[in-house]
């Protein structure tokens, strides 16, 4: 799941956590904003591939 999530938000995975249904990623701070994308887009299109509610941390 990692490596599916890399490809999809095209940043460095530091650490995955699982909590109360929904996906915790951490990433370097100064790619959070990749991450995200533009108005959340990115992690939009990895929730509805997953099924999982996902959010971003830096680290």
């Amino acid at each position: 799941m990692i490596e599916r999530l890399k490809q999809m938000l095209r940043v460095e995975i530091l650490e995955v956590e699982e909590e109360d249904g929904k996906l915790i990623v951490y990433v370097p701070k100064d790619q959070v904003k990749i991450a995200v994308g533009s108005g959340g887009s990115a992690v939009k299109a990895a929730e509805l591939v997953l099924g999982k509610k996902i959010e971003i941390r830096g680290k």
